[in-house]
């Protein structure tokens, strides 16, 4: 009992930072999303792509979170407006990013000159779905070699998905991946999460996604 009073009170602390972010977001007209994914999908190669086609019309920043390392924030500084590194390594929760983290990072960014903060989430499909960060948007990507059966493997973190892309569909002729099955387990899950289908490689699919995300944002 003792045990889940404590991950209860974790994670009621945890929404009431989440909606203190949101709502600084909110006040400085800016937006969030949380971009999730298992390791190696292509969180920050889609990033990229994004920023390309966001920018300059957009003003992003990018919160960059992982268990070590700074390599994704170095690839990401030159094409985005701001980054701000996160590293778990120290913390004891090491497998996602907790609201408490984003609220320390946002205190570094210059949110008054900021349109969108894109946050790219640590590596794993399981515990960034138990954690509100005060985004607006929950993007969760899969990639082609890592099989069509996420779904039903960790269902809860694309039952709360509010886009889901498949990613790296430039490979789809060399690897066992039903794209159709893919999206019935994600549509027995979710009714309404949008699929993108892109290449962070070829370039293919990723204007549709792009649209789509500015279309979300339009009118923040």
């Amino acid at each position: 009992m003792k045990k889940i009073e404590l991950i209860q009170n974790i994670l009621e602390a945890n929404s009431a930072t989440a909606e203190s972010n949101r709502a600084t977001l909110d006040r400085n007209g800016c937006a969030a999303i949380n971009v999730m994914s298992a390791p190696g999908a292509g969180k920050t190669s889609v990033i990229l792509r994004t920023l390309d086609l966001l920018r300059p019309a957009m003003r992003v920043a990018v919160v960059e979170g992982d268990v070590s390392s700074t390599v994704d924030a170095e690839m990401v500084r030159g094409a985005s407006d701001a980054v701000v590194q996160i590293n778990t390594r120290s913390m004891p929760e090491t497998c996602a990013l907790i609201a408490d983290m984003v609220d320390a990072a946002l205190k570094k960014l210059p949110l008054s000159e900021i349109d969108l903060v894109i946050i790219e989430n640590v590596g794993n499909l399981i515990c960034p779905s138990e954690f509100d960060l005060g985004e607006r948007l929950k993007v969760v990507i899969s990639s082609a070699p890592e099989g069509d059966d996420k779904p039903l493997k960790y269902p809860l973190i694309f039952a709360d998905a509010d886009a889901v892309i498949i990613n790296k569909s430039d490979l789809f002729p060399y690897v066992d991946f039903d794209v159709e099955k893919f999206k019935r387990s994600v549509r027995d899950l979710n009714a309404s999460a949008p699929f993108f289908e892109l290449s962070c490689k070829t370039g293919a699919g990723v204007a549709e996604w792009v649209d789509w995300l500015r279309s979300q944002l339009h009118g923040k």
